[in-house]
């Protein structure tokens, strides 16, 4: 063995180390790109000679990777079909137009409202013909791209939503509308976006609504002869061990998947100290801080399987005011929001803050709580970069997830946290074909 191959086969070991499963491998790959893929391949066309000079440290190597891709491989065998879902907002910059589709396998066009007479489903006027074009617009770029109207999506609406379910003739208006709505604009499904309700009637009623609303899809799909539409729910912080059992029930059986939020835990209008409002884990010297693990393993222990489970990540951080700037720590004194009204800002708007406003300051990553957390005086941002976005990916996929979901496109910056997520996808099916 030459020097130079001396050096590769000592990098692939030290990286090969640190890897704890071929999803922390794939992250590997992403930092360290075509110098741990040439080391890789590398070890796999050891030849004849090289066998020879060293048999066993040859024959364990090619071994070790041989399991270590057939591995690989059965994990990324679904990743082709995996959900990568992108809101796009009305309200927001972004023309349907400039959307890149090609990112995604699933776009969701928000919000429809609902009518507090009729219960109908109606779109905004501003709005309307973004939402008819919505469909072939995006579809120009992704032919394959599935879209969904999303339904809901601002705080007064929760009466009129709470009125609805609890009457039968409402339901039946809304589930009519609904779909009425959906194939006149051309959209292949519908997302609920709702607020959990929060007694055991309006539950056990949200749980009917959901069970029609599905045999009335199963039932317009035979008459029309199209596929049926798929039911999609978003619940705004919920948590599962607090729904009622039979609301659960009809969730699994009724949805196709639910989005489980993982952001807005904490925050600065609400919460007196920082907070991660997107923490993937708590940290070792709390378990309190709230977190997508628990929340996903609450799903998981309540019945649902995996596979109908998608993770929905933010593109927008927050921002506190601290009380006292040399106590910048997660749980730091804070006094409310900073920058915004609201303290939200969204990614494309947090890095240009901090490269105008950080005086030099750059924001770090906490492999921990997996999210990005800049300080400058008083300032204090949490918010989820590149970095925190492959990991709560990797999570999803760990986790045996059926994709991720992504709040809201416009704050990205020129499709960079799209493209790593798309990517960390892209990286597991390649790696896994390379060894095929």
């Amino acid at each position: 063995m030459t020097p130079k191959e001396k050096e590769k086969y000592h990098f692939e070991r030290v990286m090969l180390s640190h890897c704890h499963n071929s999803w922390t491998l794939i992250n590997t790959l992403l930092c360290y790109g075509s110098q741990l893929l040439d080391s890789f391949s590398h070890t796999l066309s050891i030849n004849i000679h090289q066998l020879y000079v060293l048999p066993s440290m040859a024959a364990k190597t090619t071994t070790f990777f041989f399991l270590l891709f057939f591995s690989l491989n059965l994990q990324c065998s679904s990743s082709d079909n995996w959900i990568r879902a992108g809101y796009w907002h009305s309200g927001t910059a972004l023309p349907v137009s400039e959307i890149n589709s090609a990112l995604f396998t699933h776009l969701m066009c928000a919000f429809a409202r609902i009518n507090s007479s009729t219960y109908h489903i109606y779109i905004n006027s501003t709005y309307e013909q973004s939402f008819s074009n919505f469909t072939n617009t995006v579809k120009r770029k992704n032919p394959s791209v599935t879209t969904l109207l999303s339904i809901f999506g601002v705080k007064q609406d929760s009466e009129i939503f709470s009125s609805m379910i609890n009457q039968s003739s409402s339901r039946q208006s809304f589930i009519e509308s609904s779909i009425e709505t959906a194939r006149l604009y051309g959209f292949d499904g519908l997302n609920l976006a709702a607020v959990m309700p929060g007694n055991s009637t309006s539950m056990t009623n949200l749980g009917t609504l959901l069970e029609d609303w599905r045999t009335a899809v199963a039932s317009e799909s035979r008459n029309s002869g199209k596929s049926e539409l798929l039911l999609v729910m978003t619940g705004s912080h919920f948590s599962a061990t607090r729904l009622l059992s039979y609301l659960v029930e009809s969730m699994k059986k009724s949805l196709d998947w639910v989005n489980v939020l993982a952001f807005d835990n904490y925050l600065p209008t609400r919460d007196n100290f920082t907070g991660p409002h997107s923490a993937l884990y708590s940290s070792s010297s709390s378990s309190s801080w709230l977190n997508i693990n628990n929340s996903v393993q609450e799903w998981l222990n309540r019945g649902f399987l995996a596979t109908k489970l998608v993770l929905c990540m933010p593109y927008h951080g927050y921002a506190w005011k601290l009380v006292n700037m040399n106590d910048n720590d997660v749980g730091a004194p804070a006094s409310g929001p900073m920058i915004t009204i609201d303290g939200s800002i969204g990614y494309k708007f947090i890095k240009a803050y901090i490269r105008d406003y950080g005086y030099g300051a750059a924001s770090v990553y906490n492999g921990t709580f997996g999210v990005n957390f800049f300080t400058s005086g008083q300032t204090w941002i949490n918010f989820d970069s590149v970095e925190a976005i492959r990991a709560k990916v990797s999570f999803a996929k760990e986790k045996g997830l059926l994709g991720y979901s992504v709040f809201q496109l416009d704050n990205d910056d020129n499709w960079e946290l799209s493209t790593a997520g798309m990517n960390f996808v892209i990286a597991c099916l390649s790696f896994g074909q390379i060894f095929a």
